[in-house]
């Protein structure tokens, strides 16, 4: 995963698969840039993302939660169908807005 700060934005690009195998280390890593540069805003970045389960719900809702607090918002972007589908049938679409077209 690769993480990027722009002012109180954070952009994680999400990798192939989000899962069990790497959401913790995620979540960790995730929370300690939130915490240490005062994040408000967090964008995800699905371009390269296949496969998610519910540990990458689990994932997005946390970090939900505590940017949620603060008054900031999450956003997704380059989620093609499939990420979607999983954001829209798991109820993420109702905290956070997905933009920009799916990529091709």
């Amino acid at each position: 995963m690769k993480y990027q700060v722009q002012e109180n934005c954070l952009t994680i690009y999400l990798p192939r698969e989000v899962d069990h195998h790497n959401a913790e280390a995620m979540k960790r890593e995730a929370d300690k840039i939130i915490e240490k540069d005062h994040i408000k805003y967090i964008i995800f970045d699905f371009a390269d993302t296949d496969f998610m389960d519910s540990s990458g719900i689990g994932v997005i809702m946390g970090r939900y939660k505590t940017i949620c607090l603060i008054g900031g918002e999450i956003w997704a972007v380059h989620a093609n169908k499939r990420i979607r589908k999983i954001l829209t049938l798991s109820g993420m679409t109702k905290i956070m807005q997905i933009y920009e077209e799916e990529k091709v």
